[in-house]
Order: C-alpha cells, then structure tokens, then sequence
C-alpha cells in the first residue's frame, strides 16, 4: 500500500469515524478498552483521551517511558492545530517532502506528525478533542486508537484497516 493508498483510507476514517456525542463515559469506555489491550500483550504505551479544553483519560502502562507522555502531549497539539490525525499530517508532509518546521514554522518541541493520535469528531459540531496512543510504532499507535474507535461505534473495523505498509 503507498502513501497515497494510506493518506485516502485514513481520510475516509476520519469522515467516517463520528461520534453522535463524546463524554467522560466514552472516553472511559475507549480508554478502558485500550489499557486492556496493552495490558494483555505487555505493550508499553500512554493513553491520553481529551476534549481539547480537558483531559478524560489518562494511563501509562509498564514500560511506557517520560518520553512516550511528551510524544503523546505533541501529537494532542498537531491534532488540535489541523483537525486531522496525526498520522494524516506527517504523511502529507512527507509527500511534499517537507516537515512541520519548513511548512508551517512549528516547533518539533511542541509538535509531532507522528501516528498515534486521531481526532474525536461530534457530529454536527466537528472535532472537539482527541484520543491518542503513544508507545508502538507511529502507524501501530494510529491503527490502535482506530480499531477501538470501531468498536466503541459499533462499525466494522476491516472497512478501515490501513493495508499492508509500503
């Protein structure tokens, strides 16, 4: 699958993927879902799940280091800057075969476009926050918070897997 391949599937996740409402309640039934899935498979990630104006849920799991909290923090403001996933951002700018810092004059202290963090969209309102992984591979992260978006929506999954990489 290209970067062309990827960049229209995740655009299709994030017209998609809606939620008719988004509360404390669905981002501790998602980030319930996601602390449970690290837990069964070791895996060492942050789990950061907010309305933009406040955080919702929280979880560094064993192993999970300082650096996966920044890392997750950064990809939460390029989500909050473009309204798009993270994953998105970084592989549009890697098509243009540019970076945050040449395109937009952002600081790569403050932001990452990196795979791990997926804007929560309300229907009807637009994008109000973000749930966010932190830990895996960038397109391990982004297809994480994606599956469990799914499942919480009650969509199949297969209609917005990511292909095989490139």
């Amino acid at each position: 699958m290209t970067m062309d391949d990827d960049l229209s599937r995740i655009a299709l996740q994030e017209q998609q993927l809606v939620f008719a409402r988004f509360d404390e309640e669905d981002a501790w039934t998602i980030g319930g879902q996601l602390r449970a899935w690290a837990i069964a498979r070791a895996a060492p990630i942050v789990i950061d799940i907010r309305l933009f104006h406040r955080e919702l849920f929280f979880a560094a799991l064993p192993g999970a280091v300082p650096d996966n909290v920044e890392w997750a923090r950064r990809k939460i403001n390029t989500v909050r800057r473009f309204h798009k996933s993270s994953y998105a951002v970084g592989l549009e700018l890697k098509v243009k075969n540019t970076s945050l810092e040449e395109r937009y004059g952002l600081s790569l202290t403050d932001y990452a476009a990196h795979g791990g963090a997926f804007p929560v969209t309300v229907e009807g309102t637009g994008v109000v926050g973000c749930i966010t992984v932190s830990g895996l591979p960038q397109r391990d992260d982004h297809s994480l918070v994606v599956e469990s978006i799914c499942t919480v929506l009650g969509v199949n999954g297969s209609d917005f897997v990511l292909g095989n990489a490139a």
